[in-house]
């Protein structure tokens, strides 16, 4: 089974987990999200993300989504992945977004390779400049 597993400051994962539950629908079960909240210790974040992930085990895969790389939340979660010996099946992302979440969640296991690229090219495709056309404007006297 693939686990997609959110983590991040404040938050950003469970509001992004709750959009994505929305958005999947039946795909609820793997989602998973965590978060360190303001003036929560490193150590509650750690246990909480071993909670969240105890039911998973070596023939699962994981798709980690973290908001930022090289932050607390995701070094500690990919640190705890390790030790679990978790790490061999798991691929991860910094600075997720709903595209990203949602490629994630509805892209096929079976081949972690296309997933992964599917994550990538979704990531570099959502983030753009949304441009204004204003030639078409009436001129104002």
């Amino acid at each position: 089974m693939k686990h997609v597993i959110l983590v991040s400051h404040g938050t950003f994962a469970p509001g992004l987990h709750n959009a994505l539950n929305m958005l999947a629908g039946a795909k609820k079960d793997e989602l998973k999200s965590t978060s360190l909240q303001d003036g929560m210790g490193l150590d509650i974040f750690e246990s909480n993300f071993i909670a969240l992930i105890k039911n998973i085990t070596e023939k699962d895969k994981i798709v980690l989504l973290g908001d930022i790389i090289g932050g607390s939340p995701m070094t500690a979660a990919l640190n705890i992945l390790t030790e679990k010996g978790l790490i061999k099946n798991t691929v991860a992302f910094g600075g997720m977004n709903l595209s990203m979440g949602l490629t994630a969640v509805l892209e096929d296991e079976h081949d972690m390779e296309a997933l992964k690229k599917a994550v990538l090219s979704e990531a570099l495709e959502s983030v753009a400049e949304f441009k204004f056309d204003f030639t078409d404007e009436e001129e104002e006297i």
